[in-house]
């Protein structure tokens, strides 16, 4: 695949998680969104909704936002009668942006993020409640808007590995993938889903992610009280 000009940044792993986490945020808790610095690292670290785990401290969370901020792909967001600094994406909703990606183009990045190679059923299935996807179909049209958009792609399509019906796609933010790394990397579940298994996790991490930002919040809004 010819590189651009874009993919020419690549972003480190922390800062993709980071990327992904305010995305994620902003999609299914918009009320508790921009998320301060504290919120966003138990965003970062939270262990529903992640592959791989990650513990990065307060510290971490900061660099990756400040490499993040270089390139124009995140920003400090004050708000009337907050003294807590409070970040956000730069990737949609706002005029003069590089970037205006769709609610389900988002929705797809923020799992590729966070999850690694998803194949358009797990997309569909672990979005949650970042967006509705009604068909396969959709899913595919929110891929194809990522491979084709301008100063793209943003994700690619692996090749189908032996045992599995469908492909993966992979996202792109931290440069073309190494194939046999990934394939190495393959879980098992991803060869031996359990019928049904699939939207019981979904559940079980939308309740978790519910219960990781009120918690992050709720710490945030002590500290700002204590101030």
């Amino acid at each position: 695949m010819p590189r651009t000009a874009w993919l020419d940044i690549e972003l480190s792993t922390a800062e993709v998680r980071v990327l992904g986490a305010l995305v994620e945020k902003d999609l299914t808790t918009p009320d508790q969104y921009p998320l301060s610095l504290n919120a966003l690292t138990s965003a970062c670290n939270q262990k529903s909704n992640r592959e791989p785990v990650m513990s990065m401290s307060e510290t971490d969370v900061m660099e990756a936002l400040d490499g993040l901020v270089a390139h124009a792909l995140a920003g400090e967001r004050r708000q009337s009668g907050s003294r807590v600094p409070r970040y956000a994406h730069r990737l949609s909703g706002g005029v003069g942006l590089r970037f205006d990606f769709s609610r389900e183009a988002l929705g797809t990045l923020a799992i590729l993020m966070l999850r690694g190679p998803q194949t358009p059923g797990e997309i569909r299935a672990r979005c949650g409640r970042m967006c509705e996807f009604g068909s396969l179909e959709r899913v595919q049209t929110a891929l194809d808007e990522l491979i084709s958009a301008e100063r793209g792609p943003y994700v690619m399509k692996l090749e189908r590995q032996p045992g599995t019906k469908e492909s993966r796609f992979v996202q792109l933010w931290s440069g073309e993938p190494d194939a046999a790394a990934l394939a190495a990397a393959m879980p098992v579940s991803t060869l031996q889903a359990a019928p049904g298994g699939t939207d019981h996790e979904t559940r079980i991490s939308q309740l978790e992610d519910e219960l990781q930002t009120l918690r992050a919040e709720l710490e945030s809004l002590k500290n700002a009280l204590g101030e």
